[in-house]
Order: structure tokens, then sequence, then C-alpha cells
């Protein structure tokens, strides 16, 4: 007899930011998603997925258990927060949970190449494989993919598009230039 798939509860809010609605999601164990864009909008992304990571969910709407979430990119928006505090659920590969995890050692406001992550994980010829984890990063800002730059020094793509980036790197520039 199969036996029945328990349905995981996601919390989700969305907020206002300097870089447009975000949308955060959470699963019982932590922060698992931010979003850019609305919730409408990215729906069907969302729900693809969910479902791959979490086979049978459920999305609530609860703006409480996420406020700390809330309030943290607030702050970091304002320049009174470098870093961020919380429990965070990765959904990803082995690999790729070893990449999200090297980004968080990037000092705010540094920037990294992709070959120094690849290096960093101990897998020095994956630096498109790097990119490709850098891509699919599930919880960006908070997790800073963004502070990620070609080796010759060029802006890379930004799931966010590049003129957020752009304005991610700007603010923790001019954040330790005060």
């Amino acid at each position: 007899m199969k036996q029945q798939q328990e349905t995981v509860v996601l919390t989700y809010t969305e907020i206002d930011s300097p870089i447009g609605p975000l949308v955060l999601v959470a699963s019982p164990q932590g922060l698992c998603k931010v979003e850019f864009g609305t919730y409408e909008k990215n729906r069907d992304q969302r729900e693809q997925w969910a479902s791959r990571w979490y086979g049978a969910f459920e999305l609530s709407e609860n703006a409480e258990q996420l406020a700390s979430v809330a309030e943290q990119l607030t702050q970091y928006f304002k320049r009174e927060r470098e870093s961020f505090e919380g429990d965070m659920d990765l959904q990803g590969t082995e690999f790729q949970k070893r990449v999200w995890l090297a980004l968080q050692t990037i000092p705010y406001g540094e920037t990294a190449s992709y070959k120094h992550i690849a290096e960093a994980i101990g897998s020095p010829k994956a630096v498109r494989a790097v990119g490709g984890a850098n891509n699919q990063n599930p919880i960006p800002v908070i997790i800073p993919c963004h502070r990620i730059i070609g080796a010759n020094g060029d802006l890379v793509g930004y799931g966010g598009g590049l003129p957020t980036k752009v304005h991610l790197l700007d603010l923790e520039q001019r954040t330790l230039l005060t």
C-alpha cells in the first residue's frame, strides 16, 4: 500500500522594497525562497519549484511568520544591516548548496568571481557549474549572489536583472564609504 504524502505548508508574504516587490516564502524549517516581483507574477514558477522540492504543498499567506525576514530586508535596504540571521531551508542539489553556502562567505561590499567560488568549494574546474548554481539561488539578496562578477570584473547576469544587481552593489559600496 502506498503511503500518503503529507502536505507541507509553505507560508508567504509580499513586501515592497527599493528594487520592487519581493515575495518571501518559508517552510516549517525556515526561509526557502525570495522572489523578485509580485506573488501573482511568479505563481507558476513558484508552484513548479515547490512541487519539485516539497511534493504535496499548500501556500498560506502569513506576514507575521515572515516579519523578522521582512524587517531584516528593510534594514538592509536602509543600510542598517550587513548580514542576515535566521533559519534557511535550502532546496537544491548538494553541489548547489555548497555554492550557496560559499556565497554567504563573500563579505558585504565585496565581490568575487565564479572561479573564486569554484576554488572555495574545492571544485576549481566547475566554474560553469558554479554559474548555474548561482543562477538557481532560491534566496537572492540574503544569499548574496549579486556579489558575483566575471573574472574580468564585468557584471554578469542576475536573476533580478542587471539594474537590480547594480542597485544592490551600489547600496553596499555607498554604505562602506559613509
